[in-house]
């Protein structure tokens, strides 16, 4: 079944059912049988005759760093949420924390009209990533840093670390950190910043061996809070860069017959639904990923549709939310 026949049944032109598929005008009566024919018939427009046609394919790759990630999952979520509204196809692309897998997919998106834009949630920007955004043909849009070489939507990491670390900071004067490798500069970077920042501002130096690097693991928030009481047996608190690394703390101290929060207090950041659950319960910064999904997606689909052509940044808003973790 083709455009052809569809036409010769229900007795109008060729260019009649294109009008009809592509919404311009078709009188009622012709517009009446050409439904009728489709709705006997089930007839399905071709999407790459219809590509062919438009030059649009009505679909958006998403590239993400992991797949079993709750902040992520969140995200494409709101992604997901406005582009199927809008009437565009998602075609996701996990990377596994690979930043050369992230520049491959840049490449295979800019090929051969696959998408018609680009979300990429990020975790660094290499020179290469620079590179292959450059060269995109379609509009694209950063989620989760901030970049300067086009439009992002991304987290205030900085200000909800200094706060979450200045509340732990009211009574903890031995602070020590979990954080993660800083080429991811919002989670690496500036969330180390932040907790810098709310320990100069209470006056408490912190050694080096207060300082540790995770991965975004349990394991990992395990295997570090451990090397901390080993290496800062002293500590009184444990601010964490993500709450994954959060937990891991958790159940470190807890084996290791540390009370929480009376002798060790524990933050985290993201807020993921575990947070509320695990004992006791976490301290912890809301991000609004869902939303600052549905915001990326939103602002794709205007340059998109070319309802927006100038470059925009947005940074997200976040909450402190304490829980049974801090005192």
């Amino acid at each position: 079944m083709d455009i052809n026949q569809i036409a010769q049944m229900a007795g109008v032109s060729r260019a009649t059912v294109s009008r009809y598929l592509n919404d311009g005008y078709v009188s009622q009566e012709k517009r009446t049988a050409i439904r009728r024919v489709i709705e006997r018939t089930g007839y399905v427009p071709s999407r790459q005759a219809k590509t062919l046609r438009t030059g649009k394919t009505n679909v958006v790759g998403v590239i993400i760093p992991k797949i079993n990630s709750a902040s992520v999952s969140r995200m494409v979520a709101g992604i997901t949420l406005v582009l199927n509204e809008a009437g565009y196809q998602v075609l996701l692309a996990n990377t596994d924390n690979d930043a050369a897998s992230e520049v491959e997919f840049l490449h295979l998106f800019a090929e051969k009209s696959q998408v018609d834009g680009v979300i990429l949630i990020a975790t660094v920007i290499t020179p290469e990533h620079r590179e292959a955004i450059s060269a995109l043909p379609v509009p694209i849009v950063v989620l989760d840093q901030d970049v300067d070489l086009c439009s992002c939507v991304y987290q205030n990491d900085y200000e909800g670390m200094r706060e979450v670390a200045s509340l732990a900071l009211r009574d903890a004067r031995h602070p020590a950190y979990i954080g993660v490798f800083e080429e991811d500069v919002a989670v690496g970077q500036m969330r180390r910043r932040g907790f810098l920042a709310a320990c100069a501002e209470a006056g408490v130096e912190v050694p080096d061996r207060a300082l540790r690097i995770a991965d975004f693991t349990v394991d990992s928030g395990y295997e570090q809070a451990e090397a901390l009481l080993e290496a800062y047996p002293e500590l009184d608190a444990i601010v964490c860069a993500t709450d994954s690394i959060a937990y891991g703390a958790l159940t470190c101290l807890r084996e290791y017959g540390r009370t929480v929060p009376d002798e060790v207090e524990v933050t985290g950041m993201d807020d993921s639904e575990i947070s509320q659950i695990v004992t006791p319960t976490l301290t912890t910064v809301h991000l609004h990923y869902k939303t600052s999904g549905a915001e990326t997606a939103r602002m794709l689909v205007g340059f998109m549709t070319g309802e927006g052509s100038v470059p925009r940044k947005v940074k997200m808003s976040y909450e402190v939310v304490a829980r049974n973790s801090t005192r």
